[in-house]
C-alpha cells in the first residue's frame, strides 16, 4: 500500500490573520486561496513538500455541522483543545524566536521532553496548538 498525506485540514476564523501567520511567520508557501458563499480556504505549504498541504479553512463550512456544533466547535478553538499539528524543524530555536517575534502565543518555550523530543508548543491566530519539532 502507497499512501502518503497529501493535506490537513484546521479552521480559521480570520482567513487575513492566518494567512499572514502560516506565509510571513512559518514561511510557508500560499497554493491556493479560494473564497466561496462568504468564506474563504486558504492552502499553504513548506515550499520544499509541494506534496504536502494544509487547508486553513472556516470552521462553519461544512453544511452538516448544526449550529450547536458549530459553538461547540468555536469554543473549543478559543481554548486551543479543537485543532493542532506536529510540525518538525532543524534549527527549533531559531523557529521558536521567529513565531514569537510573528505574534505567536507561546504555550511552551522550547524544552527537553522525558521522553526524547526536544520541542515547544504555540497557537496560531485562530487558537490551533502547534508544536515544533527539533529534527535529529
Amino acid at each position: 500500500m502507497d499512501i502518503s498525506i497529501n493535506a490537513v485540514f484546521l479552521p480559521q476564523t480570520d482567513p487575513d490573520a492566518s494567512l499572514a501567520f502560516y506565509r510571513d511567520v512559518l514561511g510557508f508557501e500560499v497554493r491556493n486561496d479560494v473564497g466561496y458563499g462568504g468564506m474563504r480556504w486558504i492552502t499553504v505549504g513548506p515550499p520544499d513538500q509541494p506534496g504536502t498541504s494544509i487547508v486553513l479553512e472556516p470552521p462553519a463550512a461544512d453544511p452538516g455541522v448544526t449550529d450547536a456544533e458549530r459553538r461547540t466547535i468555536e469554543e473549543m478553538m478559543a481554548k486551543g483543545t479543537y485543532a493542532g499539528m506536529l510540525l518538525a524543524t532543524a534549527d527549533l530555536d531559531a523557529a521558536f524566536e521567529r513565531a514569537v517575534a510573528g505574534g505567536a502565543e507561546v504555550v511552551q518555550e522550547p524544552m527537553q521532553q522525558d521522553w526524547g523530543a526536544r520541542d515547544c508548543a504555540l497557537r496560531d491566530p485562530a487558537g490551533n496548538q502547534l508544536r515544533i519539532q527539533e529534527l535529529r
